[in-house]
C-alpha cells in the first residue's frame, strides 16, 4: 500500500479565460467608470482595450463584455452628441433643460458599467 496520495488533475474548461484576461476586463470598466467622472475622455482608453482585446476573449464569457462596453461607449456618445446638438439648436436656451438628458445618459451609462461590472464578478455573461 502507497502512502503517497496524487492529487486529482483538473482540466481548465474550454471556455474558461485567462485570468490575466479578467483582470484586464476589471480595469477596462474601471476606466470606464472613471471616464464618468471626465465627460468619457478616460473611457476612450477603455474602448481602446475592449477592441484590441476582443479577438482574444472570443468564446469565453468575456466576449460579451467586450461588446457589452463597446456598445455602451457608442450608444452614450451618440446620446452626448443629440444633447449637445439640441443646446447649439435652441442657441444656449437648451443649456437650462440640458441636464436632464445629460443626467439620464450619465445614469444610463452608471447602470451598464455596474450591471456588466457585477457579471464580471460573477463570471457570468453579460447581455
Amino acid at each position: 500500500m502507497s502512502d503517497t496520495f496524487e492529487q486529482p488533475k483538473t482540466i481548465p474548461a474550454a471556455n474558461s479565460p485567462q485570468e490575466s484576461l479578467v483582470q484586464l476586463t476589471h480595469v477596462t470598466y474601471a476606466l470606464f467608470a472613471l471616464g464618468l467622472l471626465t465627460a468619457g475622455l478616460i473611457a476612450v482608453a477603455g474602448l481602446i482595450v475592449a477592441y484590441v482585446k476582443a479577438d482574444d476573449a472570443r468564446g469565453t464569457y468575456i466576449q460579451s463584455h467586450f461588446s457589452w462596453l463597446i456598445r455602451t461607449f457608442w450608444w452614450g456618445l451618440l446620446w452626448a452628441t443629440l444633447t449637445w446638438i439640441f443646446v447649439i439648436v435652441t442657441f444656449g436656451i437648451g443649456i437650462f433643460v440640458a441636464w436632464i438628458p445629460w443626467g439620464i445618459t450619465w445614469i444610463w451609462f452608471a447602470y451598464r458599467i455596474i450591471k456588466g461590472w457585477l457579471r464580471l464578478t460573477e463570471k457570468r455573461e453579460v447581455n
